[in-house]
């Protein structure tokens, strides 16, 4: 082995880390994370034995099912939100009707824990948006330069003002009929305005 020899242990973990980075961003990663967390004391302290010396302190109570099943469905949808971030609002809007629900069905909440960080979680989901791809530069949008040579689109032409008048798009009909719409996510980057 000699000096320019590259340490195989450390670009692993760099390159497993980056991946890590490169799948949290694409997703509500603390989202679930937090909802998760959120779901485990609330279905945890119902079941939980604490044990004070020779004293056994229990926290069974009637509603230890409902705590059970409201700490796995938050447990769920925090790997929803992982897996199918889609759904996300979906997800976060239950995750923060269950924080709520536990407040009054399992110890207020995981005495608080598990109904703070579900309603955080929840919240985060809520808010989450996916962020914009960058753009390689590949297409011809991406460098402010279209097609040249025969065939190509012609500038618009200006108004009496001398500004430039709207650009026409080789598909669309410009009186407001259903391919305006498509117009109109092409040049918001898929997302439709009006």
């Amino acid at each position: 082995m000699s000096a320019e020899t590259p340490v195989q242990s450390a670009g692993t973990f760099a390159r497993l880390r980056r991946r890590f980075r490169d799948w949290r961003g694409t997703r509500p990663f603390w989202a679930g994370l937090f909802t998760i967390l959120g779901g485990v004391p609330i279905a945890y302290f119902p079941y939980a034995t604490l044990k004070l010396g020779t004293m056994s302190l229990t926290m069974a109570t009637t509603a230890g099912a409902g705590s059970l099943i409201i700490g796995v469905l938050l447990i769920t949808l925090g790997l929803t939100m992982w897996f199918q971030h889609a759904t996300r609002v979906f997800a976060g809007v239950a995750a923060i009707i269950l924080a709520l629900v536990s407040l009054v069905v399992s110890n207020i909440g995981g005495f608080l824990i598990g109904f703070l960080l579900a309603m955080l979680g929840g919240a985060l989901a809520v808010a989450w948006v996916p962020g914009k791809t960058e753009d390689t530069g590949m297409g011809p949008r991406a460098a402010g330069q279209g097609p040249t040579g025969e065939g190509a689109a012609e500038p618009a032409p200006e108004s009496a003002a001398g500004e430039p008048g709207e650009t026409h798009l080789p598909y669309g009909t410009g009186d407001g009929g259903p391919a305006d719409g498509v117009r109109s996510e092409a040049r918001n980057g898929g997302y439709r305005v009006g």
